[in-house]
């Protein structure tokens, strides 16, 4: 897997006859799609980036929806990355109120990392992610973060075992949603001022929904 901390591909493309051609065309496809999302992962244009012949990236990805598969991958990771990196602020030590806040943060997380990469967030949902033909994108570990929220939710009292059934694509689409219509739909031009409380309206909503009796 690309080390996350990696968001150009120059120290990769001077190293890849060593064997690192394959992680440096990922890091190449990485960069594109930061720009221009699933359309620009074109493994011509990523073999042209790291500076090798198309023939040679050929022979570390099949075609296109591999490539595609192993930025989706990358993407997914970061979200998770971003999810956990906002849970670890939460330093409540009472479990009812670490969980309600730690929902909170989770749907933050989400919305947060569309905003700020909105050609990865596209990409890590355009296609299967890498590595486990078998995977859905139920089993990413994004969707595990806010799972392990919900069960937190739970064992503190706030939402029966009924209730945590399903939960999670609730959660999983409400954020989604917003975080669509404010990239590609009718929201797109709503001042940050106007999100920023309608996404803290939808959370508590969200929270109401799942811990009220």
């Amino acid at each position: 897997m690309l080390p996350l901390s990696t968001s150009r591909y120059d120290d990769f493309v001077s190293t890849y006859h060593h064997g690192n051609l394959r992680p440096a065309l990922v890091v190449a496809a990485v960069d594109l799609a930061r720009v221009n999302g699933p359309d620009g992962v074109v493994l011509r244009e990523v073999a042209r980036q790291t500076g090798v012949s198309h023939n040679a990236a050929y022979r570390h990805f099949v075609d296109r929806e591999e490539l595609l598969a192993e930025v989706a991958s990358v993407a997914m990771n970061q979200l998770e990355q971003a999810m956990e990196q906002r849970l670890a602020g939460v330093n409540s030590r009472k479990p009812a109120l670490r969980a309600r806040r730690r929902l909170g943060e989770v749907g933050r997380a989400y919305v947060y990392f569309a905003l700020a990469e909105p050609g990865l967030f596209e990409v890590a949902f355009a296609t299967q992610p890498a590595h486990d033909p078998a995977s859905t994108p139920e089993d990413a570990g994004a969707y595990r973060v806010l799972g392990g929220v919900l069960d937190e939710l739970v064992d503190a009292g706030l939402l029966t075992p009924a209730r945590r059934e399903g939960a999670d694509v609730v959660c999983w689409a409400a954020v989604h949603g917003f975080a669509m219509l404010h990239l590609r739909g009718p929201l797109r031009e709503m001042p940050p001022e106007m999100r920023e409380i309608n996404l803290g309206l939808l959370l508590a909503t969200i929270e109401r929904g799942l811990t009220s009796a």
